[in-house]
């Protein structure tokens, strides 16, 4: 049995959902792209540019994100922020993620024994 692969596996899909609450969160003020994987490398959460584009585009089709142009600099960017249907996704996604949690690691405190 390969543990590590396993390992890779499960971080992989945790990472998932946490990712989109995370990018909700980071965008209640606008941000580019780059600026945002900066962001969030700074604080050990790595992700990929062509990870976090097409959840950014995804988000914005479902209405949590919206995007605008900035043409007034020398680089264009787009810029990325939440929606009011975005803030209220994420005030009840960071509810539910705080109650769960907080059951997973007292469950992971205990070790499962009975």
């Amino acid at each position: 049995m390969d543990h590590d692969e396993i390992i890779s596996g499960l971080i992989l899909e945790l990472r998932r959902g946490t990712l989109i609450l995370l990018v909700l969160n980071q965008l209640q003020k606008p941000k580019y792209g780059y600026n945002l994987v900066k962001e969030l490398k700074e604080h050990d959460i790595p992700i990929e540019a062509n990870t976090l584009y097409p959840l950014m585009r995804r988000l914005e089709s479902q209405g949590l994100l919206m995007s605008e142009w900035d043409t007034g600099e020398t680089k264009p960017r787009k810029y990325y922020s939440i929606t009011e249907d975005g803030r209220i996704v994420l005030k009840k996604a960071r509810e539910n993620w705080r109650t769960f949690s907080g059951k997973v690691d007292s469950l992971l405190e205990d070790g499962g024994e009975d």
